[in-house]
């Protein structure tokens, strides 16, 4: 079939596909996240070399990702919002929890957005940390969980993001 539907059912496949634009691992809690070309998912656990992959398992802040396109819009680089996986797939945002993505070797199943800690604006320099912290609200990205890893569970710069199991709002 080749008629208009077709077309509508083909851009909105291509809208639940993005890629892996920037990696960035935490070493220590205030510090700027070092970038990386790649990471290794832990089911359960995070991402290895992170701060945020020694929680405890079964925590809902494994894994931050954010999108590209937010983080332009809001003046911001990869890492800012210290998220770990940076991505370029627009719907990012809306995707509800429980949503899972393909990210590399990795499956990630979303745990919901990241609420805007109070101390983010500090670590960011900005002057004034209430309105920035204010401003992120809704848009600092998806929380996730590692829940499957293929083969070593490597993540990499320029590696497709694929949604499964989408509900969008």
């Amino acid at each position: 079939w080749t008629g208009p539907t077709s077309n509508v059912l083909n851009l909105s496949s291509l809208m639940m596909r993005g890629t892996v634009v920037n990696l960035q691992l935490v070493a220590r809690h205030g510090e700027r996240p070092r970038a990386v070309v790649e990471v290794r998912a832990l089911v359960d656990h995070g991402l290895e070399g992170d701060i945020h992959g020694k929680t405890k398992p079964g925590s809902r802040r494994q894994v931050l990702l954010a999108d590209r396109g937010t983080l332009e819009g809001l003046g911001l680089r990869p890492g800012d919002l210290r998220d770990q996986i940076t991505v370029d797939l627009a719907v990012l945002e809306r995707l509800p929890a429980g949503t899972r993505l393909q990210v590399g070797e990795a499956t990630l199943e979303l745990s919901g957005p990241c609420e805007p800690c109070t101390h983010i604006g500090a670590l960011n320099g900005v002057s004034d940390p209430v309105a920035f912290q204010e401003t992120l609200r809704g848009r600092r990205g998806q929380l996730a969980r590692v829940v499957a890893v293929e083969g070593a569970g490597a993540i990499r710069v320029g590696d497709p993001v694929v949604v499964r199991d989408p509900v969008p709002r």
